[in-house]
């Protein structure tokens, strides 16, 4: 059972993901989250009775323009300017990361509510340069470390574990497939915030009939288009309050992990692990995974050391980022978006488990349990 100490997500809710440079790229990251945040706290005045009183606003950010997102967005959002904000930037894992770090500040005995998520616009981000040399990205490792951008370390990870072409395809079929159904039966509705720009994902069945005709991104590889997530606009946001608030899914434990920064696709496997350790609980007791799908070989490698089946239905049972998209500072806080919606709306009974996990470029992987309680 949860601890007494442990907070609680009270309310749960995300932009639809729009593939960059589509529906959603005249929205900057802060106006994406400020319309998550207004209707999280919505959800959550309903849900307690009352507007909450809100003591901080953390938001995760990976390529942003920098200023300080979380204070932006809670000003954007109508937030009075009395509530501070703050920005967390672990990369893939930051929106879970800032999920995170507003329970720690809960449980060490700050009384206030929090809104923490993510948020991530990948059409308005700025270029970057040094000495007037753009830059694609800032590195993850330093000199002497090895440090491969995202892509080729998941086309190395499949030749490292012998994950074939075709089970790459399998996986962002059954990924599409999960998703497409989990829209059309309306189970996304109530997650979503409305936005007159983009109704839905829109990156969801896009690929779907096209998977076996794509060619390789690399000579002789196994990657393709396909296979490797959309790089997407959205935002994703929880309301966390201290224990003992209104029904919700309480933080039972998080952990953030280092690993090998030529792997770095690993490390939600052992993240997981981890996590579930330090919960004191074993796969079986969990009812739920959302684990970030940035593509189909990490996500195979993934599961393959955690001993999950690839299509067990209990991981990312309504499609994962294969899918949906992936705006990389929100991804981690879109995996708890979806608990809450699986776990919580689906009206699981209280004592359900849910696991929400990243791997993260650099070689880092953060997972965090969660339980239903009412």
């Amino acid at each position: 059972m949860t601890s007494e100490q442990d907070p609680v997500i009270i309310a749960a809710r995300r932009t639809p993901i729009g593939t960059r440079g589509r529906a959603l790229a005249h929205l900057d990251a802060a106006e994406l989250a400020a319309r998550a945040i207004r209707a999280a706290l919505a959800d959550a005045a309903a849900a307690s009775g009352a507007a909450p009183t809100v003591a901080d606003v953390l938001l995760g950010n990976c390529m942003g323009p920098g200023g300080n997102l979380g204070r932006v967005a809670a000003l954007a959002a109508g937030l009075d300017p009395s509530v501070p904000g703050g920005t967390v930037d672990r990369q893939c894992g930051s929106g879970l990361a800032a999920v995170l770090d507003a329970a720690t500040a809960i449980r060490a005995g700050d009384p206030g509510m929090r809104v923490a998520g993510g948020t991530e616009s990948a059409s308005t981000a700025p270029v970057r340069s040094v000495d007037g040399i753009p830059y694609a990205r800032a590195p993850f490792a330093p000199e002497g470390f090895p440090d491969p951008d995202m892509v080729h370390a998941a086309e190395y990870l499949a030749a490292h574990d012998g994950i074939s072409r075709a089970r790459q395809d399998a996986h962002a079929a059954r990924s599409h497939a999960r998703a497409r159904a989990a829209r059309d039966a309306g189970r996304f509705e109530a997650e979503l915030v409305p936005l007159a720009e983009l109704a839905h994902d829109d990156a969801v069945g896009a690929a779907e009939g096209l998977l076996p005709r794509l060619p390789p991104l690399f000579p002789g590889g196994t990657l393709t288009a396909g296979t490797a997530t959309r790089i997407g606009d959205g935002a994703a946001v929880v309301v966390v309050a201290p224990a003992g608030s209104a029904r919700g899914l309480a933080v039972r434990a998080g952990v953030v992990v280092g690993c090998d920064p030529a792997l770095p696709g690993l490390g939600a496997a052992v993240a997981v692990d981890a996590a579930l350790h330090r919960a004191g609980l074993r796969q079986t007791d969990i009812a739920a995974f959302e684990i970030v799908e940035a593509f189909a070989a990490q996500s195979l490698a993934v599961l393959d050391r955690l001993g999950i089946a690839e299509d067990d239905l209990r991981v990312s049972a309504g499609g994962g980022a294969l899918a949906l998209g992936h705006p990389w500072g929100a991804s981690g806080a879109v995996a708890v978006v979806r608990l809450f919606s699986r776990l919580v709306r689906g009206g699981a009974a209280p004592g359900t488990r849910g696991v929400a996990a990243a791997s993260v470029g650099g070689g880092l992987g953060i997972a965090a349990v969660f339980e239903v309680v009412r």
